[in-house]
């Protein structure tokens, strides 16, 4: 995934947070590029996780994982399992994503502890340096969720680690104290933040012509809230009904 975005690739997945292993195969036949998976609000542990990893690496589909906030230890276990990527939730400045960025990676650059045998070293059947090549290749996204982490947007994606960021504007929202700018405003600050610029932009997106204007407006990522997307068809398929 990091080279595709390298090489100005716009990528387009979902956002899964019900363990449903069909659901992983669905995306990756209808040939979407990624799945993110939902640890953070969805039920998913380990076990789960490895499975729909399993599934979607049989089809050839990248996986990010989204951990509960500071859930490092989480984010480490879900790249030993064969995760692309960790998109990151409630990252506040430059601190956190340097102990982020430190706990995805090996030594010398981190304290992820070293292991080639975990699914993502294919068993032991990989060399020490191709496993460490393949870790260093992950892609790590800092989530932005309150004012003050989009004050921070730029130290928080200089730090050397960190691929790009994502606004969480449901936490966004919430978090916002009375005199605050406005969610457009604030997502109209970020984007046009000449400090962000070269970093990866990842949005959440309900439906294809949201995800269309995202990358018209230079999003790099979009994934689908799936849950969105699927209650709006089951809303539309049952008011045919009336």
């Amino acid at each position: 995934m990091r080279a595709q975005l390298a090489a100005g690739k716009r990528l387009a997945g979902a956002l899964v947070r019900m363990p449903c292993e069909e659901i992983v195969e669905m995306l990756a036949v209808a040939g979407l590029d990624f799945v993110l998976i939902d640890c953070e609000h969805g039920p998913s542990d380990v076990g789960s996780l490895r499975t729909h990893i399993a599934f979607a690496d049989a089809h050839g589909l990248a996986v990010l994982v989204r951990p509960g906030q500071d859930e490092h230890h989480l984010a480490q276990r879900a790249l030993d399992q064969g995760a692309r990527g960790i998109i990151a939730p409630h990252v506040e400045d430059a601190a956190q994503a340097a102990d982020l960025a430190r706990a995805l990676r090996y030594p010398p650059h981190g304290t992820r502890g070293f292991a080639t045998y975990p699914r993502a070293g294919r068993f032991g059947a990989v060399t020490a340096e191709e496993h460490r090549a393949a870790a260093d290749d992950v892609v790590v996204l800092a989530m932005l969720e309150s004012t003050s982490a989009i004050g921070r947007a730029g130290e928080i994606v200089a730090v050397d680690g960190i691929d790009g960021y994502l606004v969480g504007v449901a936490d966004l929202g919430a978090s916002r104290a009375g005199a605050d700018p406005t969610v457009p405003e604030l997502l109209a600050a970020v984007h046009g933040d000449p400090a962000v610029r070269g970093a990866v932009r990842a949005d959440l997106a309900g439906s294809a012509e949201a995800a269309a204007a995202s990358f018209a407006d230079g999003a790099q990522i979009v994934a689908y809230n799936l849950t969105a997307v699927m209650m709006a068809s089951f809303r539309e398929l049952a008011g045919a009904t009336v």
